[in-house]
Order: C-alpha cells, then sequence, then structure tokens
C-alpha cells in the first residue's frame, strides 16, 4: 500500500528504559511502514534532560502549544537512587508535571478492553475515564511539624500588604501535625473546561465530585466554578448531544461508580484522582492496558501510557534476556496522537489507519496472543500465549496486514 501522507508534525517525546525500546520497536514495525510519519522529535530521556538542563521538557511543551498534538513514552522523575545512577547535577522535575503546568491541561485515563480479561466489578461493562485535576492540594502544600503546644493560624495578606483574614486553625495543647493546601480559580476553571469539552469530544457524560458539606469553602469552590462555566457555557451543546454533567459527593460518586456499568467520566480532584486512577486501572485489569491524555482547555492534546519505564525489565534487556513487556498503552498512546491529528488535519486515512491498528492489537489478545503479564489475567476460551515484546508486536502487524 501506499504511505499515508501527513501534512502537520505530532510533537515526538522519546523517553526511557525498557518503553525507550518498545517505542523504537512500535515505530519500526507498526508505523513506519505505512505511514510517511512526521514528527517533531524532542529527546526526553534522562541523560538528555541532564545535558539540556531540563531545557528540553520545556521546549516540547511549548512545541506541543504550537502543533497542537503530541505523543509521549514514559519517562523516569529522578529520586535520590536515580541522581546517583545517572550522575545528575540536581533531581529533575517529573516531565509530566512540567508539561501538564505549560499546557495548564487536565489527565483523562481509560482502560482498554478486550473478551477474555474481566473487570474485577462485576457490573462494569464499558470503560471509566478518570479525569484528574494534577494541579495544587496536597502535592504542593506547605507542613509543620508542630513541636510543642502552641497555637497554629490562617492568615491572608493582600497584595497592599494589609492583613484581610486571621483565624485560629488550633491550640495546641502538645505536639501535632499542620498542613495548609491552595488552589487558584484559573487552574479550576481550566480542569473544568478541559472536562466538559473532553465530554463533548467522546460523547460521554461527565461526573463530578467532591466534599462540598465538609469542605464548605475549599470544595464548594470547585463545585460552583463547574456549575457557573457549565451553566454558560456547554449546558446547551450536552443537551444536543444527550450527555449530562452530574454533581455529587465524592463518597456518594464511590457507591454510584462501583454499581454503575461505566461509560462516563469521572472528574476528580487532585488526590481523588491520583487514588481513584489506580483502583480503577487495577480493577479493569492493568496499568499497560490504560489510555492516558492530557488535554488543554484550548485544545491541545498530548497522548502517552499511563504507566511507568518498566526497570525491571530494562535490565533484564541490558542482559540479554527475554523481556516480555506489554506495549499497549504506548502503541495506543501513538494511535490516539495519530488519529487526532487526522481529524484536526482533515486527512480521514490517519483515524482509520490509528482504528485498525487498535482493533488489530485487540484481535491479537482476545486470539489468545498476549505479554506474559495478561497471562495470569486471561479468561478466554483460547489458550492463553506469552510471548516476548517483540513477537507480540510483529503478531499485531500481522493482524494489521489483514485489516490493510
Amino acid at each position: 500500500m501506499e504511505k499515508i501522507q501527513m501534512t502537520t508534525p505530532l510533537v515526538e517525546m522519546d523517553g526511557d528504559e525498557m518503553t525507550r525500546v518498545l517505542w523504537k520497536q512500535i515505530k519500526d514495525e507498526l508505523l513506519l511502514p505505512y505511514i510517511d510519519l512526521k514528527t517533531e522529535y524532542y529527546d526526553l530521556g534522562l541523560p538528555e534532560r541532564e545535558k539540556t538542563r531540563d531545557q528540553v521538557t520545556v521546549d516540547s511543551a511549548e512545541a506541543t502549544k504550537k502543533y497542537g498534538v503530541a505523543v509521549k513514552c514514559a519517562t523516569i522523575t529522578p529520586n535520590a537512587q536515580r541522581v546517583e545512577e545517572y550522575k545528575l547535577s540536581e533531581m529533575w522535575k517529573s516531565p509530566n508535571g512540567t508539561i501538564r503546568a505549560i499546557l495548564d491541561g487536565t489527565v483523562f485515563r481509560a482502560p482498554i478492553m478486550v473478551r477474555g480479561i474481566s473487570p474485577v466489578v462485576k457490573t462494569w461493562k464499558k470503560p471509566i475515564t478518570i479525569a484528574r485535576h494534577a494541579y495544587g492540594d496536597v502535592y504542593k502544600c506547605t507542613e509543620y511539624r508542630v513541636p510543642s503546644p502552641g497555637k497554629a493560624e490562617l492568615v491572608f495578606t493582600g497584595a497592599d500588604g494589609k492583613e484581610e483574614f486571621r483565624q485560629t486553625i488550633y491550640d495546641f495543647e502538645c505536639g501535632g501535625v499542620l498542613q495548609g493546601q491552595y488552589n487558584k480559580d484559573s487552574s479550576i476553571a481550566s480542569f473544568a473546561r478541559s472536562c466538559f469539552q473532553y465530554a463533548i469530544d467522546t460523547r460521554q457524560d461527565l461526573w463530578f465530585a467532591t466534599k462540598d458539606t465538609i469542605s464548605k469553602k475549599y470544595d464548594h469552590t470547585f463545585k460552583d466554578i463547574f456549575q457557573e462555566i457549565f451553566d454558560s457555557e456547554y449546558k446547551a451543546r450536552f443537551d444536543e448531544l444527550g450527555i449530562e454533567y452530574f454533581y455529587t459527593l465524592i463518597d456518594d460518586a464511590v457507591a454510584r461508580v462501583i454499581r454503575s456499568e461505566g461509560g462516563f467520566i469521572w472528574a476528580c480532584k487532585n488526590y481523588d484522582g491520583d487514588v481513584m486512577s489506580d483502583m480503577v486501572s487495577t480493577a479493569f485489569g492493568s496499568l499497560a492496558m490504560m489510555t492516558s491524555v492530557l488535554v488543554s482547555p484550548d485544545g491541545k492534546y498530548e497522548y502517552e501510557a499511563a504507566h511507568g519505564t518498566v526497570t525491571r525489565h530494562y535490565y533484564k534487556y541490558l542482559k540479554g534476556e527475554e523481556t516480555s513487556t506489554n506495549p499497549v498503552a504506548t502503541l495506543f498512546a501513538w494511535t490516539g496522537a495519530l488519529r487526532k491529528r487526522g481529524e484536526l488535519d482533515g486527512i480521514a486515512a490517519l483515524g482509520q489507519f490509528a482504528d485498525k491498528l487498535e482493533q488489530a492489537t485487540i484481535d491479537t489478545i482476545e486470539g489468545g496472543t498476549m505479554t506474559r503479564d495478561l497471562v495470569g489475567l486471561w479468561e478466554g476460551e483460547t489458550p492463553a500465549r506469552g510471548v516476548t515484546s517483540l513477537e507480540f508486536i510483529r503478531a499485531i502487524k500481522a493482524n494489521l496486514e489483514k485489516r490493510l
């Protein structure tokens, strides 16, 4: 077949360790033979981030703002051990966090469902997409270990230097602990718009939940901003599409989610989203079978795998040992980006190719050929055959060829 032509490049963000190996295999086996692939390439591997003092991460995010669609490989967020291992000059920030901040985006994660791997929750029939507000709250909090009796106060001083608010938090009669959290109206509004727009794009209901009955200022502000933006900017479009925006308390949402059949977006505050995304992904099967896309309120998209760099497999790979690392989430990052690029550029063939590649991947698993992490979850009638990463990718290619 003639290669599919692209007009606008994707922003390509390479990564680290085993996922970097899979990245090249996916491109060589499943993309380059069929697409005249145009990308603006950025190496976000840890050595290059060290070499550029992390400027490459900033540059990749700015390129995403320019071109509108990016695809990202998993990357290392260094800890003390990594600083030593890679001889880093400093503990560089999470690339995902840097890119999220520059794009002002919200992360949407959803499971990839296949027949033969059943969700733990028997009522779930359709994917549940988690939308996490990855800004502020406990992740940017100020903490203090109270050593002895004393008074803790919450104080706000205006930009003019005038004290506007002071209230006692607690009169400590002994030692304890303090934590101060914040968020911004502008960030909450961006989160809301990203969620409403993604619900429209995917034609799904949107649920949002906080604990506003207890947190009558903090959480209630989230609730109010969501409702104001929905009523003024999105309600008419939701009505037109026949989809719903639904608000409830977080504990009620959890109960409803467990009883539901799925098929909706669940928007969560930062901590809730962190916890619930892992709960949902595990209950559906595997983090390696999750899509993840960062969406900005002005319609920029960055697709990635929801998991890390699979360090344990990488060390085996370096020793020349066989590895069976699941490439599905990374592959679906590519298909998601190609589909969106095709949609924005009016190239139907790109979207059609992405659809066929995803279906070839699902066909391969449902036919009993899979990486070994899925074998233990398999309930299909066909016996499961655990293969290496490259064997799995080549089995997908064989099924793709049938569809092309």
